[in-house]
């Protein structure tokens, strides 16, 4: 029984998938993980993932922003 198989043919579970998103956006994917997101991982997750952590981070910029001109009274 080699489970180094089975994790090979299993798909990327969401966490691992949001790991892979987080770490690729901040560039410190290592190179194990980025070999494991393209043998098991669906490119469509990756690019909806992707999408949506980019309207968010744009969201939060956005808010951080309109708080500080508030507080500094703009």
């Amino acid at each position: 029984m080699d489970l180094q198989n089975d994790d090979d043919e299993k798909p990327l579970t969401f966490r691992e998938m949001l790991q892979s998103v987080l770490a690729a956006a901040f560039g410190v994917q290592s190179g194990k993980n980025r070999a494991r997101d393209f043998s098991r991982g669906k490119p469509s997750h990756f690019i909806l993932l992707g999408v949506l952590f980019t309207s968010m981070f744009v969201v939060v910029l956005f808010a951080l922003v309109r708080l500080v001109l508030h507080l500094a009274g703009v």
